[in-house]
């Protein structure tokens, strides 16, 4: 039983192979019935669009059938149930566990109760593996991910795709810069730790000092439902924007990415230019997600 909880838990030679699968499932090169007596369970406790429709139409394209609760409101645990309990019925119903849920740790904790394959579709501030897979595989469909200039601009702190993101590419020697507003910084855990990793981690005050210098910039939201008040979150809602003027004379084969949904932080002016790939990368979760699900229901 493969479960998928953590980018940490993944070397570069499953992320690799797993890319690859993903390109051959692009081009069409997959079995429509692979899945079709497999049954997906999809429990998203937190709001959802892209991960949970692409899970679905990952299962939908391999054949598959999904069942799903809409949020804790709907489910046994508004009445008191615990998560443990909740992952222990839910895997006699399903073959496999898609989660989301606000707590961090929440998907490692279901993993053992689970007796089937969990997959973290996001654990609070904590990671989110399958969109750092799909992240990786945009990058590289344009860009070789060894030794690249990687900026990553936005809610750092809270942010569990920069997380999952800044771990997988020291897998790949990638530089690393940090634009963030004031306490929304990449944690100095991390940092710390990628650096010991031989991750070369830079960090700057504004993007305009690095912008040009880089091969992929990778911009998040300010994430208002993890801000402790309402104050918090608009001291610094506005305090960066990717516009075209900002992206004159950056390289010419620069690729700016967004895990999405974007508020105001990219102006709407930046989608007809070249640099764009955000919605391209939305769409490369389905064939991402169908590799993973073909690799933890194999």
């Amino acid at each position: 039983m493969k479960h998928i909880i953590s980018i940490r838990d993944l070397d570069r030679q499953f992320i690799d192979e797993l890319i690859n699968h993903a390109n051959h499932i692009a081009s069409q090169h997959f079995n429509a019935n692979s899945l079709s007596d497999k049954i997906l369970a999809l429990l998203f406790f937190e709001p959802s669009t892209r991960t949970r429709m692409s899970f679905e139409a990952a299962m939908a394209r391999l054949g598959g059938t999904s069942i799903s609760v809409g949020s804790i409101e709907a489910s046994s645990m508004a009445k008191g149930e615990t998560l443990a309990d909740t992952i222990r019925v839910v895997s006699g119903y399903a073959d496999a566990i898609v989660l989301r849920h606000p707590k961090e740790g929440a998907a490692r904790l279901a993993s053992e109760f689970a007796s089937v394959p969990v997959i973290n579709a996001g654990d609070g501030a904590g990671q989110h593996p399958s969109q750092t897979l799909l992240d990786l595989y945009t990058i590289q469909q344009s860009l070789p991910l060894d030794g690249i200039d990687v900026g990553m601009i936005g809610d750092l702190r809270y942010g569990r795709t920069a997380h999952s993101l800044a771990y997988a590419l020291s897998l790949y020697r990638s530089r690393i810069h940090v634009i963030s507003p004031k306490g929304l910084e990449l944690p100095s855990a991390l940092i710390g730790e990628l650096r010991e990793r031989g991750t070369e981690v830079v960090e700057h005050e504004h993007v305009e000092d690095i912008i040009k210098e880089l091969d992929v910039l990778y911009v998040t939201r300010i994430q208002r439902e993890r801000f402790p008040d309402s104050a918090s979150y608009f001291d610094v809602s506005s305090s960066y924007k990717i516009t075209t003027e900002l992206l004159e004379g950056v390289r010419s084969h620069l690729i700016v990415l967004h895990p999405l949904p974007r508020v105001d932080e990219i102006e709407p002016e930046v989608d007809d230019l070249p640099y764009a790939r955000y919605f391209e990368q939305s769409r490369n979760g389905v064939p991402v997600r169908m590799a993973m699900l073909q690799e933890v229901l194999k």
